[in-house]
């Protein structure tokens, strides 16, 4: 499966910008799976300075400064992707015991589980809580397999908590999240990741993008997607095993992978500081485009 994406990010300022150092994760990277044909990052005002590099955790992430005055700052990004189909078909009920997992993860010390650590412990948007191992429990008895515990865990968060884009932001504590069991993907993708994390588990937050199909007889709306994020399990001899909690669905060739990191704060798409500026509101339109042989 090939699509083209096209992520456009508006800042409008009420006062003039005399500068800004900006860092963008918004180039899809090349995986097992997904294979990053061509991209292009261009920034308006034309940018000082701009680069691409790898960041820790493979991403690509490109750099930009702006040195004159601006009102308005426009990002565009646009890629090309094909999806390879993963032949391997899925079955929950294969796997090393959830348990087994977590007693690995503690004591072998190989480059597998060596690149897995900094997705075991805290991280800045996901803090330990004891309500997290309270509500991940149920989906973890003993000797359980480990796809089969998380499979029932994304769909308890599917059918616990109800998407509402109106009711939290990206700096929302999981506590409120919990509590109130509303919120967003990031928030659902967040939840998962603390509650695998609890159990002693190492699980990361995938950002990128997922294609949206209107109904039979409705014409796609250009530029109506939006960003969107999923969590991963690693398990040994395995992998990582991506799960999306907001759609209750083992991602396969509508998802679009972008980045990784132990949480948004790792990935998020756009982030910077700026000289003057005063208020500024944000625009994004994103297009999710199936491309035809």
């Amino acid at each position: 499966m090939k699509y083209r994406i096209k992520h456009i990010t508006e800042y409008h300022y009420s006062e003039p910008v005399q500068l800004c150092r900006n860092q963008a994760s918004l180039l899809p990277r090349s995986t097992e799976f997904q294979l990053c044909r061509n991209s292009s990052l261009k920034v308006s005002p034309t940018a000082d300075d701009l680069h691409e590099r790898k960041d820790f955790f493979g991403n690509r992430v490109t750099h930009f400064a702006l040195q004159e005055p601006h009102e308005k700052l426009v990002v565009t990004a646009q890629s090309e992707v094909e999806i390879i189909a993963n032949q391997a078909l899925f079955d929950a009920t294969q796997g090393k015991a959830w348990d087994g997992v977590r007693a690995h993860l503690r004591t072998v010390r190989n480059p597998d589980t060596l690149t897995v650590l900094p997705y075991l412990y805290d991280s800045p948007l996901v803090r330990e809580i004891p309500q997290l191992v309270d509500y991940a429990s149920p989906s973890f008895p003993p000797g359980r397999p480990l796809p089969e515990a998380v499979e029932e865990l994304m769909q308890r968060i599917y059918q616990d908590f109800r998407y509402d884009p109106e009711v939290t932001t990206i700096s929302t504590p999981l506590q409120e999240v919990l509590a109130n069991r509303h919120g967003v993907c990031q928030d659902f993708a967040h939840l998962g990741i603390g509650c695998l994390r609890a159990m002693g588990l190492a699980a990361r937050y995938v950002s990128g993008y997922i294609e949206t199909i209107p109904p039979p007889g409705t014409k796609r709306l250009v530029g109506a997607d939006a960003s969107h994020a999923w969590f991963s399990i690693f398990s040994p001899g395995i992998g990582w095993i991506d799960f999306d909690p907001t759609n209750n669905q083992i991602p396969a060739e509508q998802h679009i992978t972008v980045a990784w990191g132990r949480d948004f704060s790792d990935v998020s798409p756009l982030k910077g500081i700026a000289l003057g500026g005063g208020e500024h509101t944000v625009v994004v339109s994103v297009d999710v485009a199936r491309l035809t042989e």
